[in-house]
């Protein structure tokens, strides 16, 4: 092995000197070459158990007739092979890199550069950050609450969890601003069908009847709405601060997780058709939010009987949902391979 090698170009001449032990034992080697044209200064060295690898890049990119300048090539130099080019191969190997180079410049010209990126940025990782405080609050106050008090928790969610609840779901108001100015790529109308369906739970449902607001289906609906957004939360604020392929890689992992939770990607679709199934004869008895047309026949539509078209339209919306899912899933993980017998 080598020791102590010294590699320098001064005046284009490459000049090399190290110790080495070789069939007459330990001894001095050293050597020099001019080169035919200018080169860089600075070589790249790599030392290993076998060789030394001494990489000279050349200052313009053309053909060299030779590499010394002395035209009897030194009997202590051998081509290697290799990656040996003819002058033909040379030439194709700088056309290659120049089209490259110019198909990149080309590419770059015509994706237009956002002056907006970083302020976009920014609010996204200042929204998703304050919704993720917000769940964890709602999350954290009723695990300990769960843990102290046991099943006596559920009946009074709604009146200490209220408050912070309608706050974050006013605030997902701007999930279908951020999906209709483009800022994320989620489409509008799964945008618009989440943000509604969990506010119409939550303001109408829930807010206007106090005999819903001490029911058990109230601590489950928040518990699950609080871990669901807990973990969309973490995967956008990753996404866009970390890395982009380690945002990706959480991101999945996120979704993943949500998947195999009781209520899926749907929201607490099954919780918010128990609330609107409870919901009804209440309003049936209490003729709340029911509208009387003045008419001959004297008809009254009853808010109850809307709820039930809702119900079938969640319903519905279920169906949306797990067939945008698929697609999603789809275009990510592309179809199924077949096994070959």
């Amino acid at each position: 092995p080598l020791q102590n090698p010294e590699v320098s170009i001064a005046d284009d001449v490459l000049r090399f000197r190290a110790q080495g032990h070789g069939a007459k034992g330990d001894n001095i080697y050293e050597f020099q070459i001019e080169f035919l044209e200018p080169v860089e200064p600075k070589p790249v060295c790599r030392v290993t158990q076998r060789q030394l690898n001494i990489t000279v890049q050349k200052k313009e990119s053309n053909w060299w007739e030779r590499l010394t300048k002395q035209e009897k090539r030194p009997l202590f130099l051998a081509p290697d092979f290799d990656r040996w080019l003819d002058e033909s191969d040379a030439e194709m190997e700088l056309k290659e890199k120049e089209e490259e180079k110019i198909n990149k410049m080309k590419i770059e010209s015509r994706v237009p550069k956002d002056p907006f990126k970083h302020l976009k940025k920014g609010y996204l990782i200042m929204y998703n950050l304050v919704q993720f405080l917000g769940f964890s609050w709602i999350f954290v106050n009723m695990t300990v609450r769960l843990f102290i008090l046991g099943k006596d928790s559920f009946y009074d969610t709604f009146h200490t969890i209220a408050d912070m609840m309608y706050f974050c779901q006013t605030l997902a108001l701007m999930e279908i601003l951020n999906s209709l100015i483009g800022l994320v790529r989620s489409p509008l109308i799964p945008a618009v069908i989440q943000v509604f369906g969990r506010n119409f739970i939550l303001f109408v449902v829930l807010g206007s009847l106090e005999e819903m607001q001490s029911r058990a289906v109230v601590f489950f609906l928040f518990y699950f709405w609080s871990i669901i957004e807990l973990f969309r939360s973490v995967g956008f604020f990753f996404k866009w601060v970390c890395a982009e392929q380690w945002g990706c890689l959480i991101q999945m992992l996120t979704s993943k997780i949500m998947n195999i939770l009781p209520v899926s990607d749907n929201h607490g679709f099954l919780l918010s058709a128990v609330c609107l199934i409870q919901s009804i004869p209440i309003f049936s008895e209490t003729g709340k939010f029911s509208l009387g047309l003045p008419n001959p026949l004297n008809v009254t539509i009853q808010f109850s009987f809307l709820l039930q078209m809702y119900l079938i339209a969640l319903f519905l919306g279920l169906f949306v949902n797990f067939r945008y899912l698929y697609k999603q899933r789809k275009q990510h993980l592309g179809p199924k391979k077949r096994k070959m017998k």
